[in-house]
């Protein structure tokens, strides 16, 4: 097996220049940590761990126990792994030179119930990049909502972002922006995407016009249609969130497309963790990202794993 990341023993890396992709090229002037957040392809997956953020009990399946469910994760060498201030240090106390970049959670918001609270809030962490800093992150990364018929908590987004935004330039820290379009909480029985591409596409070329350097967007109901999220995010790298659990063929299916429709990567969390075969299933992403890997081929990969 091939894969971006040297941290597998006796594994094949590639030596493709990163300046190859002129695509990428002012944020990597700009903001050279990039490279260890992209592989030498130009392209990414990383595995989201942040979940036990938000203070729902739903989302720590597979993750109860943090400093095993990451050095599972790590044994398959995704690009990098998102976390937050409280759990960085498990990644980041591993020896050696080759594991993956850490992205940053930056904020903790209480949207993700089946009904939402009467106060709702995204609240951003305190001095985010020089934790960041502290922290050797590769990337911050920090919510854009739209909730329906919650204005007040996407112009806290809004804030968080304004905030962010000249600091992490300043210090030459990448921007991951998360714009995130949900449906009605108590009509979806509880965090749900929604699909709508004219929103995701609205909400995407926001993101890109608050100074993102990359962003973590939705998929939409029709894949075949994403070439027009990547299209409304110009030069800026999208990285395609997994979204509910789902099952191994849809999964990799949405994969192998998102990657066709001109996706640079994928952040995937649930979807991986909450698998019964966390590793394999990683490698299996991998291999679709960075070898192009089919279907057929990626499901065989997880099968055989």
């Amino acid at each position: 097996m091939k894969t971006s990341n040297p941290n597998p023993v006796g594994v094949e890396t590639r030596a493709t220049p990163f300046c190859n992709f002129p695509f990428y090229l002012p944020i990597m002037l700009a903001k050279p940590r990039i490279n260890r957040l992209f592989a030498a392809d130009g392209k990414c997956f990383d595995v989201a761990i942040d979940h036990g953020f938000f203070n729902e009990a739903a989302f720590l399946a597979g993750i109860e126990n943090m400093r095993s469910a990451i050095q599972t994760v790590l044994s398959a060498g995704p690009d990098a792994v998102q976390l937050t201030v409280g759990q960085a240090p498990l990644l980041q106390s591993v020896p050696g030179k080759h594991k993956p970049a850490l992205v940053l959670r930056t904020d903790v918001a209480n949207v993700y119930g089946k009904t939402l609270p009467a106060f709702l809030f995204s609240r951003m962490i305190d001095d985010p990049v020089k934790q960041a800093l502290r922290l050797d992150a590769a990337c911050l990364c920090v919510n854009l909502f739209l909730l329906p018929e919650q204005p007040e908590v996407h112009a806290e987004c809004i804030e968080n972002i304004c905030l962010l935004k000249p600091v992490a330039d300043e210090y030459g820290m990448p921007l991951m922006v998360e714009p995130l379009v949900m449906q009605d909480n108590q009509q979806a029985g509880g965090y749900m995407v929604d699909g709508n591409i004219e929103k995701i596409m609205g909400l995407v070329r926001q993101a890109v016009e608050l100074g993102a350097d990359i962003i973590k967007a939705d998929p939409c109901t029709d894949i075949t249609e994403y070439h027009r999220v990547v299209e409304v995010a110009g030069a800026v790298p999208i990285l395609v969130r997994g979204g509910g659990k789902a099952s191994d063929t849809e999964i990799i299916e949405r994969t192998v497309e998102l990657m066709r429709q001109g996706a640079k990567g994928i952040v995937y969390g649930r979807n991986v963790i909450q698998h019964e075969k966390p590793a394999a299933m990683t490698r299996a992403l991998m291999n679709i990202v960075h070898d192009g890997a089919d279907t057929k081929k990626a499901l065989s990969i997880l099968s055989d794993n």
